[in-house]
């Protein structure tokens, strides 16, 4: 902290007793003499007005009382990105040719050094890092320019949240001297960004991994800086009041993960415009207040081409109360995980497990749901719990057991996508009767041998009483189950969808 203001004083962050503000006006404010900084703090509780004083705008702020003036002396402009990672990790590094016995603090470790060799041996050292933390460490800028290569030609992975960063321009400066950095957190930076799309540097040809949380970063300006990040995987953008105003061209192809969370503004119309990234596997959309989506090119029983890749979403914390939202999500190609934590949908304390087997029922390809992992017994009955939870109304609606006049009305299909799905489309074939064809027909796994018999006596004109069921699996090559006990349903004996049933008299 000095009396010597930046050149570059406006828009600078800075920081003060702890707190993180931009500097918007510097110089005089009468009837005071000196100078002066005006500033508009990340806290706005922490400041008196909003950059005005007695009658005068000086600067503007988006609250009310988010601003103040400082004395230059007061502020803290940050240091350079080398100096930051002197102070971290090496907390004695002068040389004294004295032949002494040194110690020299890399991270936790103590190394010991004797006279000029301490300088050798703290540069080897830190050219040996590859992981570090300058988080809080007042990081405004990247220093005498190919410094930070020559000292630290291989750091990988680097957090730079909560420093004093303000601009871009300055990131580049550094990542473009980091010649295999793969992770970058850059969190808690107020940055300015580009209002045109930056020069390809190269400065990013390696990240992997750029977390962008609570920048203030918008949609267009990640649009516009992406061609910088030709291999990101994961790229994190929570709390930044995002709206997706466009679709990624030839953009964020090679993005697996996309964190969206804490941006309310983000609905089911907007997802459309980044429906058809090839490679997400991973969406966050948790707090974004989404309580609906459609995928309007698939109909009911159908996959859609959207989000062909999306195995892992979390919507937890949002609006979701209506089960077509789960509907929805049945339509995805490659959902495996969910998180849909306090919804009013799962927010039913009494219901909770019922909940659970709902979704579990609803989805088909789910593995696991809220963190925990969906077996197959769980799956199994689930569906079958689905089945009798909703069976009277299925009937009421126009369904029924046998295949020929089973018929349930729109709204039903509608609300229930997935019912006529649980049962199973079976072949039936009767091996001692050569002129017989096979047969397919799609019968409910909760229906009763007995019931099973009753269809197959009308269909082959045999009494009930003559016919013997058993069924061949194309899991279990060479073995036949007998369905022997009348009162047990198909789900009991574990037919599945593709099975054979073998029907004998």
């Amino acid at each position: 902290m000095s009396d010597t203001l930046p050149l570059d004083v406006i828009g600078r962050r800075v920081e003060v007793n702890g707190e993180h503000a931009t500097v918007h006006f510097s110089g005089i404010v009468p009837p005071v003499a000196g100078v002066w900084l005006g500033v508009e703090w990340d806290n706005p509780e922490r400041g008196k007005h909003d950059g005005s004083h007695e009658g005068t705008v000086y600067f503007t702020c988006r609250h009310p009382t988010g601003g103040s003036f400082i004395r230059p002396n007061k502020v803290n402009f940050g240091v350079d990105f080398l100096t930051a990672i002197k102070n971290r990790y090496v907390l004695e590094d002068e040389p004294e040719d004295d032949g002494k016995e040194h110690i020299v603090i890399l991270g936790n470790k103590p190394v010991e050094t004797v006279g000029f060799d301490s300088i050798t041996k703290l540069q080897s050292q830190l050219s040996k890092l590859k992981d570090i933390s300058l988080k809080s460490c007042a990081v405004s800028c990247a220093g005498e320019k190919g410094a930070i290569a020559k000292a630290c030609q291989n750091l990988r992975v680097i957090d730079l949240s909560k420093n004093l960063l303000s601009s871009w321009d300055e990131v580049i400066y550094i990542a473009d001297q980091l010649k295999h950095l793969e992770v970058l957190n850059l969190s808690d930076n107020k940055l300015r960004f580009p209002s045109a799309s930056p020069s390809v540097t190269g400065a990013f040809s390696t990240l992997k991994v750029l977390v962008l949380n609570r920048t203030g970063i918008t949609w267009a300006e990640v649009l516009r800086c992406a061609p910088g990040w030709p291999v990101l995987e994961e790229l994190h953008l929570s709390a930044n009041r995002i709206c997706i105003s466009e679709r990624p061209t030839d953009v964020l192809q090679t993005v697996k993960l996309l964190d969206l969370s804490s941006n309310p503004s983000v609905d089911e119309n907007q997802l459309l415009l980044i429906a058809y990234l090839p490679r997400l596997q991973q969406l966050n959309l948790s707090d974004t207040g989404i309580s609906s989506v459609h995928f309007v090119d698939a109909a009911i029983g159908c996959k859609t081409s959207m989000f062909p890749s999306l195995r892992y979403l979390l919507v937890n914390d949002n609006h979701i109360e209506h089960w077509s939202f789960i509907n929805e999500l049945d339509k995805l190609q490659s959902l495996q995980s969910l998180c849909c934590l306090r919804n009013p949908l799962t927010e039913r304390s009494k219901e909770a497990e019922t909940i659970r087997q709902f979704i579990i029922a609803k989805i088909s390809q789910l593995k696991t749901l809220n963190k925990r992992e969906i077996l197959p017994e769980e799956r199994r009955g689930a569906e079958l719990d689905y089945q009798k939870a909703f069976g009277n109304e299925w009937k009421k609606a126009g369904g029924h057991q046998d295949p020929d006049k089973n018929r349930p009305n729109e709204d039903f299909v509608a609300a229930h996508p997935r019912y006529q799905l649980l049962c199973h489309t079976l072949r039936i074939k009767c091996p001692d009767q050569l002129e017989q064809k096979v047969i397919e027909k799609q019968l409910p796994d909760s229906m009763t041998v007995q019931k099973v018999k009753g269809l197959l006596s009308r269909l082959l004109k045999v009494p009930v009483s003559e016919l013997r069921l058993s069924y061949a699996s194309p899991k279990m090559p060479g073995r036949e189950i007998e369905l022997e006990n009348d009162l047990q349903s198909l789900q009991f004996y574990s037919v599945e969808n593709g099975d054979c049933l073998l029907v004998r008299w």
